[in-house]
């Protein structure tokens, strides 16, 4: 499957940028204790430094917030992914595991200040467009809600929108089924590309140390 990025998001933001890392031959679980001691302990001293931080001093999420505004989005009301995982730490509100995957992918998303989408990509009908979205984007999240993604960054098939930097689908999670995802880094615009890849094939690596399988990444 190709993946492209419609031209109006880097008219907006000229240096929008997005990683992607395929999984093949993954094999997802429950979390090793490793990976759930390692989540549990991250969060814990993250909770520490949020005591004496705004939000906005970490760059990652300062960043994704002027974005979020520069593409239309109301940040107040619907946050990026990452963010809003901050925000639960901060309130103590820690994530309990669900997967392999999963976890780490929540993971990652804390350690680099940014969002994350994983997929199940058997369950993506077609090639990928990511765009800005509008009122006729919607889907049920992993949120438990029926998702409106007006204003804001989509990823969407041939069947309709899947995934966006806010909330996922449904018809895409990764479950223990999986054994092919495709994982999209919503980076920095400001980062560059040699940094970008060494964070792509970083989280790859700890990704497949997990749960197996081979990574290949690409920056578009």
């Amino acid at each position: 499957m190709d993946l492209k990025i419609n031209p109006e998001i880097r008219e907006i933001v000229p240096e929008f940028k997005i990683g992607i890392i395929h999984y093949n031959n993954i094999t997802v679980s429950d979390s090793p204790q490793m990976l759930k001691g390692r989540l549990q302990l991250f969060q814990e001293q993250l909770f520490f430094d949020l005591d004496d931080k705004e939000l906005t001093d970490f760059p990652g999420l300062l960043e994704w917030k002027l974005a979020w505004k520069a593409f239309g989005g109301d940040p107040n009301r619907y946050r990026p992914s990452a963010e809003a995982l901050y925000r639960r730490v901060r309130k103590q509100n820690y994530l309990t595991p669900v997967n392999s995957a999963i976890d780490m992918n929540s993971f990652l998303s804390l350690q680099y200040e940014i969002p994350l989408g994983l997929y199940d990509s058997k369950l993506i009908e077609g090639d990928i467009e990511m765009a800005i979205g509008t009122k006729n984007d919607r889907f049920e999240g992993l949120n438990n809600r029926e998702n409106t993604l007006d204003r804001i960054l989509v990823t969407r098939d041939a069947k309709g929108a899947f995934g966006s930097p806010y909330v996922d689908s449904k018809r895409t999670a990764v479950t223990a089924l999986t054994t092919e995802a495709i994982h999209i880094f919503y980076l920095r615009p400001s980062m560059d590309r040699d940094t970008a890849l060494q964070l792509l094939t970083a989280a790859g690596n700890m990704f497949t140390g997990i749960n197996g399988g081979e990574a290949e990444t690409i920056i578009i």
